[in-house]
């Protein structure tokens, strides 16, 4: 296009003697309205991505966390499947565009689970809903820091995919890929040729945990994309309630349905994920009905009101615990009486949750390392830290944007920053202080794990390699050729020992889920702010 100069865009005068000066003129008017008005167009998208955060005030940002959070959701594009789409991750290409073929279905996005090339259902759902939870409490931090594109393409990358997981009301695909062969290859996804089966939950071999974790996904996300995408969460939002209406009726691990899970994300039970995904289809929707469903229906059953449990992919009262104390903290003045002391009982046992977590709490648990970290078990041991530093910096802030100055622990009062401190001594030693001296976090700082379990991290872009003779490159003693950006590794052992060796799978091995966790924790931390009162 020519360039209009002043001289062009001169008096009325020469408009007037000119046609085609006049018509420039009107040309480039209508540029400057057209772009006005793009302007204007985006400056609406960002505050529809913005509609969580409105009640949030300004407060200074942490760098820190905020140059955390900027590499942890990189771990996401490092672990997409599909053909990629704006990709920041220079050794990844696509991969995985067959997926679901041999069942006419397209099932080629999603994540790799962790560091092979499996897809598992389990873990990826429970991956969005925390993502969405993250999004919808800190989003506002997120903007901030000019991250929260970021996680809403990540977030619906999963969302996309789950989606076309659930191609009819009573039926889930839940699996991509078999481990059994999966894990005789050392191979890149971009290369990958060996058969990739899809498995399913159905009626005849029910899966309730799944199909309840898939609901509680898509009803999150439904909340995160309701001002900016009003079809596509309507969409997510039926997918959701069939979801849960088929986990509900159909009552069954699928675990003991498809015994083969076991050997990789088994179950230890559904109750949790039924009362997690009713939860969220509350927020959701505003229904009732679920409300009763987690409280006088369900709640004696499956809730185990007064006992401290663990947040995690396969635990998830903790979390539901307090995901529905947010309900008495925000809005639980005019409910019946019966919901409101079952919401009460929630809230007391996520208050033992949070007791348990501070360290110098008469209840506080012992399960901790010297260094001071939350350590539940040798394999994958950042996970139940992180998890449990992301739910006491939730519950800091419902403490503050409720003006709740107390919390109780046998007697002995805690304030808000109590358990944000705790929140932030876990944060910061995954981020290097630590007896090791070193980030967990592949990428920060200047000392972090360089021979991390990872395929695609692991080979050269350019190695001719198939599927057996990749081997080597597990069993190289050179460092990783490719950076796995973001990766939140295993994490140390009880001793407060690593050993940064690629075979070291309890260690070494990141996940998405643990990535999803640490975003909404170092989201939470970015700056000290009040959340929304209602996600609706």
């Amino acid at each position: 296009m020519k360039r209009i100069s002043e001289a062009e865009m001169g008096g009325k005068q020469a408009e007037a003697s000119n046609p085609r000066d006049r018509g420039s003129s009107i040309w480039c008017f209508l540029v400057l309205l057209i772009g006005a008005l793009v302007v204007t167009a985006a400056a609406l998208t960002i505050l529809k991505y913005l509609h969580f955060s409105k009640n949030n005030e300004a407060h200074p940002i942490n760098k820190k966390y905020a140059d955390a959070l900027e590499l942890a959701l990189q771990f996401f594009d490092v672990q997409k499947s599909g053909k990629l789409v704006d990709n920041r991750i220079s050794w990844r290409g696509d991969s995985g565009l067959q997926d679901g073929s041999e069942e006419n279905l397209d099932l080629s996005k999603g994540m790799y689970d962790a560091g092979d090339a499996m897809k598992f259902g389990f873990p990826m759902a429970f991956t969005a809903t925390v993502l969405s939870w993250s999004i919808l409490e800190y989003g506002g931090q997120m903007n901030a820091v000019k991250q929260i594109g970021y996680a809403y393409n990540s977030l619906r990358w999963i969302t996309d995919y789950l989606i076309n997981s659930h191609p009819s009301e009573n039926v889930l695909y839940f699996q991509v890929g078999d481990p059994g062969l999966d894990h005789k290859c050392w191979e890149r996804p971009e290369t990958m040729t060996e058969r990739r089966p899809v498995t399913q939950v159905n009626t005849s071999f029910p899966g309730t945990e799944v199909a309840a974790e898939t609901a509680a996904a898509l009803a999150s996300a439904s909340l995160v994309f309701k001002e900016n995408d009003p079809d596509y969460s309507s969409s997510l939002l039926t997918h959701a309630r069939q979801l849960f209406t088929f986990a509900d009726t159909y009552r069954a691990s699928y675990s003991i349905s498809i015994p083969q899970v076991q050997g990789f994300y088994n179950s230890t039970g559904y109750g949790d994920e039924l009362l997690w995904a009713a939860s969220w289809l509350y927020h959701a929707t505003r229904d009732d009905s679920y409300l009763r469903y987690v409280t006088e229906l369900n709640g004696q059953r499956f809730a185990n009101m007064e006992i401290t449990t663990w947040f995690s992919w396969d635990d998830k009262l903790a979390g539901t615990q307090v995901l529905l104390s947010r309900i008495i903290f925000f809005g639980a003045k005019d409910m019946p009486t019966v919901e409101n002391l079952d919401l009460q009982m929630y809230r007391k046992t996520a208050e033992l949750v949070m007791c348990g977590l501070l360290p110098d709490s008469p209840t506080a648990t012992s399960r901790r390392t010297d260094g001071g970290l939350i350590w539940i078990t040798e394999w994958n041991p950042l996970q139940h830290a992180v998890a449990s530093a992301f739910l006491a910096v939730l519950y800091s802030d419902y403490m503050l944007t409720s003006q709740t100055e107390t919390l109780y622990c046998s007697g002995n009062p805690y304030k808000p920053d109590d358990l944000r401190n705790f929140a932030i001594s876990q944060a910061d030693y995954v981020l290097g202080e630590n007896p090791m001296k070193m980030s967990y976090l592949v990428g920060y700082g200047s000392r972090y794990p360089f021979y991390v379990h990872h395929r695609g991290s692991s080979i050269p872009v350019k190695a001719d390699t198939s599927c057996q003779d990749g081997f080597k490159w597990l069993y190289s003693d050179d460092p990783n050729p490719n950076i796995a950006v973001g990766a939140l590794v295993g994490g140390p052992s009880l001793n407060d020992s690593y050993s940064d060796t690629r075979d070291n799978v309890k260690q070494s091995e990141p996940s998405t889920y643990n990535s999803a966790l640490l975003v909404g924790l170092l989201s939470g931390l970015i700056s000290t702010s009040s959340v929304v009162k209602s996600y609706t």
